[in-house]
């Protein structure tokens, strides 16, 4: 669904059932309310107005066509889901440019004319996605997309180790039994065997340790990394692995033996090299097919 069809069913739903607008019928108004450009309002209300909800006046304002009654409830339209999170897209976006090994600045304009939002609400979204380690802001040029590099994933791998066992080690008086039971169950394959992926439970711990400083390097640097975990996990094989290495630690925690999870979580994370580089061979090969 686009941003135009969401504002447009949005409104639609309100006026046929009688409801209060959520801001006046101008173009400033409603773009300020959706956190958009003019552009999707502008087409939202001229699909509006050839459905004879709204009509425009002789000053060029637009303004609700006088309607008898609202519709029965029975007949309602239904309210329209929110389109997807323009930051998970624009997330994605920018994790597949730096697979890619593409670097190079994000033009502002373009990219709010592309998804139809306003650069206000756009350099919001590219604040938080600097914060997660996706891109860098540069003064006087812009937001730079960091390519993917090797090395990069080689050291954060070899400090990340180090740092999550300790973290491990101190959380293990801490960790609650029931929850890591709840862990186990959202990583077992469901009832059709499907493999089914939860890696909470690396931030539990972390949470666990009770150290701030453990905490703030994987806040400051984790999510680019496990962003690209994620995206290699979206092969089948590669998340029935994780999610199997995931209940072997999962399964000597419940047994109350240490090391051995130590042992299977430390695999676990030098694993995660193997994996990506996978992920790479395959996306070389899309990318040469579509060459």
């Amino acid at each position: 669904m686009t941003v135009a069809t969401y504002i447009e069913r949005d409104l639609t739903a309100r006026i046929v059932a009688g409801r209060d607008l959520p801001a006046d019928l101008s173009l400033q108004a409603l773009a300020a309310h959706y956190g958009v450009s003019f552009t999707p309002v502008r087409v939202a209300l001229q699909k509006l107005i050839e459905a004879g909800y709204v009509q425009r006046q002789s000053n060029g304002r637009v303004a609700l066509v006088p309607r008898p009654c609202p519709m029965s409830p029975k007949v309602l339209p239904e309210q329209p889901e929110l389109p997807p999170a323009f930051e998970h897209v624009l997330a994605e976006e920018i994790i597949q440019r730096s697979l890619r090994g593409e670097h190079g600045f994000l033009r502002e304009q373009a990219t709010a004319e592309r998804y139809g939002i306003g650069r206000t609400v756009l350099r919001q979204v590219f604040g938080r996605l600097a914060g997660r380690g996706l891109i860098e802001y540069v003064p006087r040029r812009g937001w730079h997309v960091h390519p993917f590099r090797e090395r990069e994933m080689l050291d954060y791998l070899e400090i990340r180790e180090t740092l999550e066992l300790k973290a491990l080690d101190l959380a293990w008086d801490k960790l609650e039994r029931p929850y890591l039971e709840r862990l186990l169950a959202a990583n077992t394959p469901d009832s059709r065997g499907r493999p089914r992926l939860d890696d909470s439970l690396h931030q539990y711990w972390i949470d666990r340790s009770g150290n701030r400083y453990l905490r703030d390097f994987f806040a400051r640097h984790g999510p680019y990394f496990f962003a690209v975990f994620n995206r290699a996990a979206e092969d089948p094989a590669v998340r029935a692995q994780s999610s199997g290495e995931h209940r072997q630690v999962l399964q000597a925690l419940l047994a109350g033996q240490q090391e051995r999870a130590r042992q299977a979580l430390s695999a676990h994370i030098r694993g995660q090299r193997s994996k990506v580089a996978a992920m790479f061979q395959l996306l070389h090969r899309e990318g040469a097919s579509s060459a």
